[in-house]
């Protein structure tokens, strides 16, 4: 008989016999407390609730214990290694949302460690904001004030990225995390999402493109709702939740636009393509790209537009980031410039075999409009009126290109051990005379944007293929005491 791990921080621990069962008994613990903080809540609103009662609806707690005899397997891994048998958990929030993607890690943990796992209830209480979004809008004064005294508000201490930024590292008491992050910090990501995109997290597909210009999403959209009528896509989600469909256009007056809108071209298993238009400057980056970690996506990809710093560049070259240097600072205090961002194999090669593909360029010349070398990402969109004080950090890192998004994105990848790339499209070269002149950007953009656009799609095909395969999610982006689900 297997016992349930005293170690855990959580109630009722039961053993689940399959990973299918265990998902089932999340769903039901959160449904079950979702409905308790409804129901709490609707007598709140009444009057009904007693002075000193107070919601205690928790999220479910995952917990997975692996044997010891599985220390030889997890010694060749960089995620989730083990020297004995230990015990490794996390609190859970929307399980419905993210069922494929715990049938998959589960899958993984039952197959190969042979892993036992355990369903119960957290000692974490889910905030009242998360569980019900809507509940405090209509609020009086009064009822806003007494709010806290019946139920609990989202705690920021414990909303954080300690796990990610290996604050954990050295933690040897207790369960080791079994995720990257907390129920806390994912709820409070999923509102943000929608909050920034105007969509729903249920739409977002695990491939990404960020893009910085408007244009790539017009081109986008014609593409994607092509596909759908050809019937190889489910659907084209725009921001506002509007569904396009076979057949079908989508319904209601387009919203206004938020501030990064989002555009789902679907898929059932999840293996569509989503792009999202993150305007310029690397706070943008930072911002969307910590939330959409927490979906956990199997890749994501900037496609955009830069400013060539050599002579021999064209405009409408190529540039495939191969190293950053990291000089928009947003991402400093949490991970220093002077870590290294690893190129990552499968990412490059799809992207060079999607530039010579779509831009059918005999090999032989690829490297004439596909140039590979340092990306500089800077948070001062007027660099140039800096330029004597930049020149000799610019020729020290033999960069090439001059971008305000990439590096975020990159650094942000490694981070949340999300595979990332960038391939960039020179618009201007400021260095050599050609500075970004209303004229001279219609032109290129006519000329360019629906070719990278394709491209980017079709490196997204190619890494669809090494996802499926397995290839995809490197090792160079785990840390030490990884946890076990990606």
């Amino acid at each position: 008989m297997t016992i349930a791990p005293i170690e855990a921080p959580a109630n009722n621990l039961v053993l689940c016999e399959s990973p299918r069962a265990a998902i089932d008994k999340l769903k039901a613990l959160y449904d079950s407390a979702i409905n308790k903080t409804k129901d709490q809540f609707d007598r709140y609103m009444a009057g009904g609730l007693d002075d000193n009662a107070q919601a205690t609806a928790v999220y479910p707690y995952l917990c997975v214990s692996v044997p010891a005899k599985s220390t030889p397997y997890t010694s060749k891994l960089a995620l989730g290694r083990i020297a004995s048998t230990s015990i490794h958990g996390a609190t859970v929030t929307q399980p419905a949302l993210f069922e494929p993607y715990l049938e998959e890690q589960l899958g993984r943990l039952a197959q190969n460690f042979r892993a036992d796992i355990f369903v119960g209830e957290s000692f974490t209480p889910i905030p009242l904001t998360f569980a019900l979004e809507q509940a405090t809008a209509t609020l009086n004064r009064d009822k806003r004030e007494a709010l806290q005294q019946h139920f609990h508000t989202p705690n920021l201490v414990s909303t954080n990225d300690n796990i990610v930024d290996g604050q954990f590292a050295l933690k040897r008491t207790g369960p080791y995390p079994l995720s990257l992050f907390t129920a806390e910090r994912v709820d409070y990501s999923l509102h943000r999402i929608q909050h920034y995109t105007a969509t729903k997290p249920e739409h977002f597909q695990g491939f990404i493109l960020f893009t910085n210009y408007q244009r790539y999403v017009d081109e986008f959209v014609e593409y994607a709702k092509g596909e759908v009528e050809a019937g190889r896509a489910t659907s084209l989600v725009e921001p506002g939740n509007r569904v396009f469909t076979k057949g079908k256009p989508a319904q209601g007056p387009a919203p206004k636009l938020p501030q990064m809108p989002a555009y789902h071209l679907t898929q059932k298993d999840k293996s569509g393509v989503t792009l999202v238009n993150i305007g310029v400057g690397p706070s943008n980056a930072k911002t969307i790209t910590d939330h959409l970690a927490v979906l956990r996506p199997h890749v994501w990809l900037m496609i955009g537009h830069c400013g060539g710093l050599r002579r021999t560049q064209r405009l409408g070259d190529y540039v495939l980031a191969h190293a950053y240097l990291r000089d928009d600072g947003v991402l400093d205090e949490v991970l220093a410039p002077s870590i290294p961002l690893p190129t990552l194999a499968e990412v490059q090669l799809a992207l060079t075999q999607a530039v010579q593909e779509v831009s059918k360029i005999d090999k032989s010349k690829l490297k004439e409009h596909l140039r590979t070398g340092t990306v500089v990402t800077t948070a001062d969109r007027n660099w140039e009126l800096q330029f004597e004080g930049n020149a000799v950090r610019l020729n020290q890192s033999r960069a090439i290109a001059i971008d305000m998004e990439s590096a975020t994105i990159a650094a942000n990848g490694y981070r949340y051990r999300i595979p990332y790339g960038t391939l960039l499209c020179v618009s201007d070269r400021p260095l050599h005379g050609e500075v970004k002149l209303p004229g001279m950007a219609d032109a290129f953009y006519q000329e360019r944007v629906s070719q990278h656009l394709e491209i980017g799609l079709r490196a997204i095909e190619l890494l669809r293929n090494e996802a499926k395969a397995g290839t995809l999610h490197s090792r160079k982006l785990r840390s030490f005491d990884e946890p076990f689900l990606r």
